[in-house]
């Protein structure tokens, strides 16, 4: 055990903290000392079924939807207020447990706070509609929520990634069992008991830590879910949709991707720099949405190189607790897979351009911030998601062809274009097959904008107004009049 944290945490069912049912712990490791943090109970199927049975009888209940909707957008608000309050030990307790920089963890927090009142604001504003159907006749739709939404959390972003799908069900009126990341929970853990003594019906809101194997497929496969969302690789996704078909159950799917980023030869570099910085470095690359591919037009290819390289080296490498820049993968398996794709990338011929190493010297799970250029884009590195600070460039000569390589992958979650021409940009976006585009900036957008991907990329979006829809169905309501002539 480390840094005064409480040594153990427990799930949340019901209303209840409560050991895992077989009584067995998940050791938690700090990866950038690779040292025990704290341990907290591990989830089996059975812990599955009770918080299912918990959120179950919530909803029949009613005691979600009954009361005015403006209450259920008041406990989000709530939330937020006390997140906020607590957002240094958010921040400090993410870092330790994931690893990314005090400073992204703090922004990590800042962007769950607007989750929550984002979807608090818009819990008394889901509206149905009346449709007129002539005389003697009323027709009257109504939005209905769903009823248990099961969410299962990726461990990159735990506590942002938990509230991004949590604030949208609460507000539309559903009960929510969390399954948090083995490998990153204890903020996930943290953010429940903030969220304890609030006046919510038990039920409302149920955590179970686990593996996937055992907690995530149990709650994907259970017969009494009306909903699944999960955030992940393609495999575990189509397993988890193999497991929702049996129940024809609908799902939001956020599936990764190999995103690209075009720069023309007319960009202001100077934007591109700051991009390559946050898009594929920020929290060692470790975000669905990373730029893994820079596609660059050949009159500034090397010309841009040069200042990449150069950036690199400014980077400080180190423990995200002391601020470094540079921070470890999540974990040993996550190193050694990164490590792999060093390999293949030198393998394949692709030129070394900084970077390319574990970094011994340190204690912890450390891949060194690698650039590889003179990529093609049939080598593994530009074709397969690393999920690690790995950047693939790429030449090219017109924007067609550039066009062309974006799009030839299979995923479609983010792309990006370079430009100060406003009808390039325009026209090139129209044609990037993503579910969002970045122009001259790497993640534009904000909590307000939908985020989704084409192709195995997944479906459904998360974030802004649109996200909310995915957490209601419609019910439509026919009614002759008696006295109608």
């Amino acid at each position: 055990m480390s840094d005064g944290l409480k040594p153990y945490w427990q799930n949340y069912i019901g209303g209840r903290w409560v050991d895992g049912g077989d009584g067995a712990r998940i050791a938690v490791e700090n990866p950038a000392d690779r040292e025990t943090l704290a341990e907290i109970a591990r989830g089996t199927a059975s812990d599955i079924d009770a918080a299912v049975a918990a959120a179950r009888a919530c909803v029949e209940s009613r005691a979600l939807i009954e009361p005015r909707p403006c209450v259920r957008g008041q406990w989000l608000v709530e939330m937020a207020r006390r997140l906020r309050a607590r957002a240094d030990e958010f921040a400090r307790l993410i870092t330790l447990e994931q690893g990314k920089n005090i400073s992204q963890a703090h922004m990590e927090v800042e962007d769950s706070a607007r989750y929550l009142e984002y979807y608090g604001g818009l819990a008394d504003k889901i509206e149905g509609r009346y449709i007129p159907l002539g005389d003697g006749y009323v027709d009257y739709v109504v939005p209905c929520p769903y009823g248990v939404s099961a969410q299962i959390v990726p461990w990159n972003y735990p506590l942002g990634m938990t509230t991004r799908s949590l604030a949208p069900a609460l507000a539309a009126g559903n009960a929510v069992v969390v399954k948090s990341p083995e490998l990153t929970p204890l903020n996930v853990a943290l953010f429940f008991e903030l969220c304890a003594d609030l006046d919510l019906p038990a039920g409302a809101l149920n955590l179970v830590c686990g593996h996937g194997f055992d907690a995530g497929a149990a709650l994907a496969s259970h017969a009494d879910i009306d909903q699944i969302v999960f955030t992940g690789s393609v495999a575990t996704g189509q397993s988890i949709l193999r497991a929702a078909a049996e129940s024809v159950l609908p799902c939001v799917m956020e599936l990764g991707g190999k995103s690209a980023g075009l720069v023309c030869a007319d960009a202001n570099l100077d934007d591109v720099v700051e991009s390559v910085r946050w898009g594929i470095f920020l929290n060692a690359g470790q975000a669905c949405n990373a730029m893994s591919r820079l596609l660059v037009q050949r009159p500034i290819y090397e010309q841009l190189l040069a200042r990449l390289q150069a950036l690199v080296g400014e980077f400080t490498v180190g423990p995200g607790i002391d601020d470094h820049f540079a921070t470890p993968v999540v974990s040993a398996g996550q190193c050694q897979r990164v490590a792999e794709y060093l390999r293949i990338g030198r393998a394949e011929g692709a030129r070394l351009l900084v970077g390319g190493e574990r970094i011994a010297a340190l204690p912890g799970h450390f891949i060194a911030p690698t650039i590889f250029a003179d990529v093609t884009p049939e080598m593994r590195i530009a074709r397969e998601e690393i999920f690690g600070p790995v950047l693939s460039v790429i030449p090219f000569d017109s924007v067609d062809e550039a066009i062309a390589i974006a799009n030839g992958s299979d995923y479609g979650l983010a792309a990006g274009v370079f430009t100060r021409d406003l009808d390039r940009a325009l026209w090139t976006a129209e044609r990037l097959q993503a579910g969002q585009v970045y122009v001259n900036e790497w993640f534009a957008g904000g909590v307000e904008t939908p985020f989704g991907g084409f192709g195995k990329s997944g479906y459904g979006r998360e974030k802004g107004q649109e996200a909310l829809a995915s957490y209601y169905q419609s019910k439509s309501v026919g009614i002759r009049r008696r006295g109608a002539r």
